[in-house]
């Protein structure tokens, strides 16, 4: 719990404004970020998990680190008091692997097929969704067919959220203007003395003063409220994170320290096994030139100690250790075999070596989308041509990566790591747009399977309501 205070501490020093947590245990069985828990340990339900994150937060807010909690379904799917904000999908928060943007695919997929199945028919009209009068209500200028269908998806997105929407907890770390919705990190805080939880920033507060009197705060009174400045003086002048970044292909996504955990056997199931992975995970943190996994001698099959083996410089996975070493010298393989650094040399070695290795990934990568646009034979810029003899490689090959192809496989990690952070629709990377289609359909089957089986806790839930009630 305090980790987590920490943390959010941590964020609103950087000049974030909110937190989104959604309360989801995992699926029975499921390790969802560290591997193999404890078999004693239950999975909580929804309800118990929500009372869990709600009491932290509460702790932080007594710290003044959280300055209000509300929930993502008040926030945005519905305008209450003076709220001149727009309900608008535009405004909803995007994360990977989140239950909205899933369920708001589906939804849009559904409205598509709707109204393709309109346009087919004998009339040949399609009926209006939305009125003008809702759009209008909505706060929505533009009422054209785009804002129409924009505020049906909300308007079905929400009926989907309502039931479970406690679960979705909206945490602001900064306060929030009654008006426009915007947490506000600078300027000045418009105060109302009188009324609870009542604030705006500049800007509204220059558009109030222009209002009639009728139309200021509060709205349809008599008597108009006074407004007192509060600057805003808690968020840092420079958020700028002071601390070294540390590039980790196993902290990318949680899935690959997933896979760090289960391949090494980090165990998370007894006390004694939880602080040993975490400091291994540590040092994988910071060292990470370091193997990720245990080395094996591809002679005897023996685990080989830090600093007591040689390794190919050619070959990707040959490794041999010191006893296998002195008795052939390494004449049973074809290329030479370097000693592996001690842990003091490694040490050393790191800090240039992270630079250097990210550094090079950099350049890879440029050059990987350089040389698939490139059409020049007689192209000057530094190893085009050995890319683009990879690609005719890659084309040609029988053996295939699948097959053991060191050519295909150098490649093949090479496209997956451009497919992950290309941000490209038409990219000219070969099989950029296949490595992203793979791996959004790989999220969307996690996604979907969790997003059923919440649905399917609520059915349970209510089933269970109307069983009590009944």
């Amino acid at each position: 719990m305090k980790f987590l205070i920490g943390y959010l501490e941590y964020c609103k020093k950087r000049g974030f404004t909110s937190c989104y947590i959604w309360a989801c245990p995992p699926l029975k069985g499921e390790d969802y970020i560290l591997y193999c828990h404890p078999e004693i340990q239950k999975t909580p339900k929804s309800d118990k998990l929500r009372e869990w994150y709600l009491a932290m937060l509460r702790k932080a807010a007594k710290e003044n680190i959280v300055s209000d909690l509300i929930n993502l379904y008040d926030h945005f799917f519905i305008s209450t008091g003076e709220c001149k904000a727009k309900v608008t999908a535009a405004r909803l928060p995007y994360f990977d692997g989140d239950y909205w943007p899933g369920a708001a695919e589906d939804l849009i997929y559904q409205l598509n097929q709707e109204e393709d199945g309109r346009k087919q028919n004998k009339k040949g009209t399609t009926k209006k969704t939305i009125t003008k009068r809702a759009l209008k209500a909505s706060g929505q200028a533009d009422l054209s067919g785009n804002a129409s269908k924009d505020l049906l998806l909300m308007h079905k997105l929400g009926e989907t959220i309502c039931p479970m929407k406690e679960d979705f907890i909206m945490v602001h770390l900064q306060h929030c203007c009654s008006h426009c919705c915007i947490l506000m990190v600078s300027g000045t805080r418009w105060v109302c003395k009188q009324c609870k939880n009542f604030q705006i920033c500049d800007k509204c507060y220059e558009a109030e003063q222009k209002r009639e009197e009728r139309e200021r705060h509060p709205i349809n009174q008599r008597e108009t409220h006074a407004l007192y400045p509060d600057e805003i003086t808690d968020v840092p002048v420079d958020t700028k994170d002071k601390d070294e970044i540390l590039e980790s292909e196993f902290f990318d996504t949680r899935q690959a320290f997933l896979s760090l955990c289960q391949g090494n056997h980090y165990q998370y199931d007894t006390l004694r096994r939880a602080k040993h992975s975490s400091m291994m995970v540590l040092y994988h943190l910071h060292n990470p030139t370091a193997p990720a996994f245990v080395t094996t001698c591809n002679i005897c099959h023996l685990d080989i100690e830090t600093g007591q083996g040689w390794r190919c410089e050619v070959c990707p996975d040959y490794d041999v250790c010191n006893s296998c070493y002195q008795k052939d010298g390494g004449m049973d393989h074809p290329h030479k075999l370097t000693n592996h650094p001690s842990l003091a040399e490694r040490d050393a070695q790191n800090k240039e070596a992270r630079q250097l290795r990210v550094l090079q990934l950099r350049k890879m990568l440029d050059l990987l989308v350089h040389a698939s646009q490139c059409r020049s034979p007689h192209c000057q810029y530094p190893n085009c041509r050995k890319v683009k003899g990879l690609f005719r490689h890659g084309i040609q090959c029988k053996t295939r990566a699948s097959g053991g192809c060191l050519l295909c496989k150098k490649m093949w990690y090479l496209l997956q790591l451009h497919a992950r952070a290309c941000k490209e629709s038409e990219c000219h990377v070969p099989r950029c747009r296949d490595l992203k289609e793979h791996l959004r359909r790989l999220q969307q089957q996690s996604d979907s399977r969790r997003r059923a089986a919440v649905m399917e806790m609520m059915r349970q839930r209510a089933a269970e309501v109307a069983g009590n009630s009944g």
